[in-house]
Order: structure tokens, then sequence, then C-alpha cells
């Protein structure tokens, strides 16, 4: 493990932060974050397997819902050890290598999923627009492409980050604003110059947030073109099959935009809102999104039901 020195100290670990006020009572908090982690999970490897072996799913639509699934089981894993060390057994400290390898994972996790709830944005796009060309150009070799080009973005857009972390001199500051480590908070810990973390953070941070512009103007396309279908009935069986991907797209970006907006501008900021926020930021999509999906998709909930029928017999 490598040591943060400086002239003043030696820091080693870092402390996060659990819920203010509820800190005797971390066994209870302990019992529905575990369900929750343990719903997401499972919700999402189910998604997965279904999609695995069902072949009436093997469609780009699924090819990307799996996408998403394998994000969101990342987001979980990313941030399950800290918070389940922190809720279970009151243990705060985290050490540097693994603070900054955590929010490596959950940066570039994140990143990934909304660079997917983009690409399924634009799959539903070209679904409504072209419906007899849409299998011919989202072969399954070309979504597997698209995929992989996102999750290397994904993966190039972050990976400076730790090595910026790395090189900054950290002094008596330890103490964390969540139940994770992320790039800002750590980067506010720093005692030298960190103008290049705050600038790069900032580019990051407004990368992810054009993917939620361009979903916004692809639903104005999506839109201009159900609005042109003649039939009534039509068109509203359009923009059904939009509405599990809608969902998605709020569950992930309303906790986001909701605390940074919190961050700029509440004058007054309460810790426990906030830090309530930004769990609900890890723990509420991974755990959503398959319930909505089997939900609001008729195929994906029926073919699970007949996988879990067929496991209990």
């Amino acid at each position: 493990m490598f040591s943060l020195n400086t002239s003043e100290v030696e820091i080693s670990t870092f402390l996060l932060i659990g819920i203010p006020g509820l800190e005797r009572v971390p066994i209870w908090i302990s019992i529905p974050v575990c369900f929750m982690y343990l719903l997401a999970i499972l919700g999402n490897c189910t998604i997965l397997f279904a999609i695995k072996t069902e072949p009436s799913l093997h469609e780009p639509m699924y090819y990307f819902l799996s996408m998403l699934a394998l994000s969101d089981l990342g987001l979980s894993f990313s941030s399950l050890p800290s918070m389940l060390k922190i809720f279970l057994f009151n243990a705060m400290e985290i050490s540097a290598d693994a603070c900054i390898a955590q929010e490596f994972f959950i940066h570039g996790f994140t990143d990934m999923e909304s660079s997917v709830l983009l690409i399924m944005s634009f799959d539903r796009f070209l679904a409504i627009r072209t419906p007899l060309r849409y299998s011919s150009i989202l072969t399954s070799s070309r979504v597997l492409h698209i995929g992989l080009a996102f999750a290397i973005k994904s993966v190039l857009l972050v990976l400076p980050l730790p090595f910026t972390l790395k090189r900054l001199r950290y002094c008596k500051k330890r103490l964390l604003s969540h139940s994770y480590c992320l790039h800002q908070d750590v980067m506010k810990l720093a005692c030298s110059d960190n103008r290049v973390n705050f600038y790069y953070g900032l580019f990051v941070a407004l990368s992810m947030m054009s993917d939620s512009v361009f979903i916004a103007v692809s639903y104005v396309f999506i839109l201009k073109t159900v609005l042109g279908i003649a039939s009534h009935g039509e068109r509203l069986k359009a923009l059904n099959t939009c509405v599990s991907h809608i969902c998605a797209v709020l569950i992930f970006y309303v906790p986001i935009i909701t605390l940074a907006t919190m961050h700029r501008f509440a004058k007054e900021k309460s810790p426990l809102a906030m830090i309530l926020i930004a769990d609900a930021f890890l723990l509420v999509p991974p755990l959503m999104n398959p319930i909505v999906y089997c939900v609001k998709t008729r195929q994906i909930r029926v073919k699970v039901l007949e996988k879990l029928s067929l496991k209990s017999k």
C-alpha cells in the first residue's frame, strides 16, 4: 500500500461516514441495506440469465438491457464492501489505496451506465423510426462493437482520476462526506494544489451530463416520429416501448441532479439528506431497474417467470 506523506503527518487511511444521528444503531440500518444489495444482485443476475438462455430475447434491445444489468452489478459490487463495513461493523476506516480504487470503479461504472442509457435511447428511436430495418441496422456484431466502444470510452475517461489523486499531498483532514469514496470528495482533503483534479473532474462530470442532453434530444425525435403515426393505437404502442427506459433514466439521473443542485444552490445543506441521496444514487438504480423492466416489459416478465417456475419444479 502506498503512503500519502507530508512533512506534517503521514496519512494512509481515510474515514468514511455513516448516517448522521444513527451511528449507535448500525445493525438496524444494515438489514435494509443488505436486503437491497441482495435484491439488486439477484435481480440483475436473473435478467442476465434470462437473456442468455432464452433465444427469443437475443435482440438488440435485450442485449442493451444486459449491458445495463452488468453496469448495475458493477455499481453494486463497487460500493458494497465499504457500505457493509460501515453498517454491519461500524468500521469507518478505509485505506488510501482501497479508497482510490473504489472511486475509480464507481465513476467508471457510473459513466458506463450513463452511456448504456444513451445507447438505449438511440435504440428506441431506431425501433420506432425504422421498424422494418431495425434488425438489419443493429446486428449482433454491431451491438457488441457499440458496447465495447462505450465500455472502453468509460474506462479511458476515468482512468486519469486515480493517478491525479495519488499525486496530491494530504495533510490532517481524513473525513470523507459519504459512505464510499468519490473523486471530488477525496480531492477536497488535499493540502496541495488540486486544480488539475478539479478541472478534469469537471470535464468527466460534464461528459456524463452530456449523455442526458443527448437522451433528451433523442426523445424529441422519438416524439416527433410518434406524432407522425396516423393510428392512435399505434402511437400508444410505440410510446409504451419507451416507458421502461424513461423510468430507468429518471431513476439514474434524478438523484445525481438533486445532489448537484443541493451542492450548488442550497444555502443550508442537511448532512442527512445529502448522505441519503448519495447512498440512494448507488443503491436504487441497481435495485429498481430489474423490477421496472420485469414489470413493464412483457417479454422479460414472461421469460423470467418461466425460468423461475421451471427451477421450482
